[in-house]
This record gives C-alpha cells, structure tokens and sequence, in this order.
C-alpha cells in the first residue's frame, strides 16, 4: 500500500490532464476501478501500479514507481509542477493557500459549510449558441461538495466534460474549471441566493469558441435548478452522465422570450446613448437569481 494513494494519483491525474475515463481506457479497466482507487475503496496491483507509473512516465518522463512514496510537494516536483499551483488547488483546499487570499479561501469554506447545500444538485443552463447564430444551447451541471470542503462542478456539452469548483464569496458565486481532454477553460459569476436553496441562477461566463485556441467568448446565462441529489454519488453521477447524453441544442422556438431578452444584451455606444449598458453585465436589482417559487421563472 502507498501511503495517501487516492490524493497522490488524483494529484497526479489533474496535473498531467488525465481524466478518469482516459486512465482507465489506457489501462483497459473499467472506470469505476479507477474511481475506487480514488476513494481509498481499493489499491491498484503490483501489475496494475506497473502499468499506471508507465502512463504517468510517458507523460513525465523519469517518473518511476519510487515516486509514489513521495509527499506530495516532492511528487509536484517528479511531475515537473508546483504544489500550490491551481491544479493541487483542485485536489485540495489546502492547496490553494499560495494561490488564493487566506481571508479569501477561509471565507469560501466557511460559507460553503454554512450554505453550500443551497447550491448542490443537478441544474440546466440555457444561454446562447457559440456556434449557431441566434440558438440556444442547454448544457447539463452536477453541483457536489468535494471532500476538501469546496463546492466541486461537473458540466457537460457535446464533447466537452469540465470539471472544475464553485466559491461562494459575498454576493457572488464564483466558478472556474476545464476539460482535461482539450485544455479549455471555463469561468462564470453568477449572483447568489442568500438565506434559503437557490433554483434559478444569472451570471456571466467566459470561454473559448472550439476548437481550442479559439476566440474567447463571453455570454449570459441563466441556470434552472432540476433536480436535488440523493445519498448515493455514484447515482448521482451516472444520472448526470445519462442527461448529457442527450441533444443540447434548443429546438427552436422553446425559449420563453422573457429568458431570450435577459440573456440577449445590448451593449456598447449605442445603447448607453439609448439609456442602456455600455459593459455587459447582469445587476443584482435585475437579477433572476432565486429560490423555490410556486411556477416556473420562464413559463411558455
């Protein structure tokens, strides 16, 4: 047994872009063995060790067996990457503390603590195509507390799959992750629900047109809350795995035209002559962020 395995292979994986679906590919396992050792359930075979630091080593070369039984700031090292980097960041909150405020990261798992369950379970966004002119697109969320203390996200779209965190600072929730197998990143502000579970969320976010290296793009985006998480993860997870399975295209015409006007923003010169924004932005007073309400936000 390696001491500390799940959070050293986990560093690993995130650091070296690996997702868990490619490692078991290469390795011709199942992913939910790759999932088990991650939890600490089970430990890789001698056989199957030997054949992961293989993989690890085509990737950082030098990295032998050996290096397994390094701390975790020496395996940073093996791997040619900093501990305190945004990607030891994603494994752990601890990780963070060269990266962000102390105040900062305190106050994101003292609110996650107190209020991070408003935000958990399975939402939808719906915002305007990168791709198809004057369309909308849904993409699917999962939304669970990791076990560094931290607001974890997974979001799914055609063949994208970022997984990244969410930090509720002050009146904002702050979210930021990317896909492993592209390199592209996501960011998104949205305006947070105070004081009861939020089901409807605005905000802006920020990524790249595909394929990678595209232009960067920014948009609104209004998520709807549908459905709340059970005690099983693993259901979870497959449930959110079947939902983004499915076409994220709008047909046309299904977007209430109160969602179309909050989402399409006129900005620049004219507007602002016209009383309108110069910036696009989305005003806590105008916000759609919200609790549970009787009927739908958007109705038909």
């Amino acid at each position: 047994m390696v001491e500390d395995f799940p959070d050293k292979l986990e560093f690993a994986l995130k650091a070296l872009a690996i997702s868990r679906g490619q490692l078991a590919l290469e390795m011709g396992l199942d992913k939910s063995v790759v999932g088990r050792w991650l939890k600490g359930a089970n430990a890789p075979t001698g056989h199957n060790l030997s054949k992961l630091t293989a993989i690890i080593s085509s990737r950082s070369p030098g990295f032998t067996m050996l290096d397994w039984e390094c701390g975790l700031a020496d395996l940073a090292g093996k791997l040619g990457v900093e501990e305190t980097a945004p990607a030891a960041f994603l494994g752990t909150s601890a990780g963070a503390a060269g990266w962000l405020p102390a105040g900062v990261l305190q106050e994101a798992l003292t609110t996650t603590a107190l209020r991070g369950s408003a935000y958990e379970g399975f939402w939808r966004s719906t915002r305007v195509s990168n791709e198809f002119p004057g369309r909308f697109v849904h993409d699917r969320i999962l939304i669970r507390k990791g076990d560094n203390g931290l607001l974890g996200f997974r979001l799914g779209v055609i063949d994208m799959r970022f997984e990244g965190w969410a930090l509720p600072v002050q009146t904002q929730l702050f979210a930021f992750g990317v896909d492993p197998g592209s390199g592209v990143f996501i960011f998104a502000i949205f305006n947070a629900v105070m004081r009861q579970r939020a089901d409807v969320l605005d905000g802006v976010t920020l990524t790249c047109t595909q394929p990678t290296g595209g232009a960067p793009v920014a948009g609104c985006v209004v998520m709807e809350r549908t459905g709340l998480l059970t005690d099983d993860a693993e259901a979870d997870l497959a449930a959110y795995e079947a939902s983004i399975s499915t076409n994220p295209l709008a047909p046309e015409g299904s977007i209430p035209q109160a969602l179309q006007d909050h989402l399409f923003h006129d900005v620049g010169p004219s507007a602002l002559k016209a009383g309108g924004d110069a910036l696009m932005m989305v005003a806590f007073a105008k916000s759609l962020s919200r609790g549970p309400i009787a009927e739908k936000p958007f109705p038909s």
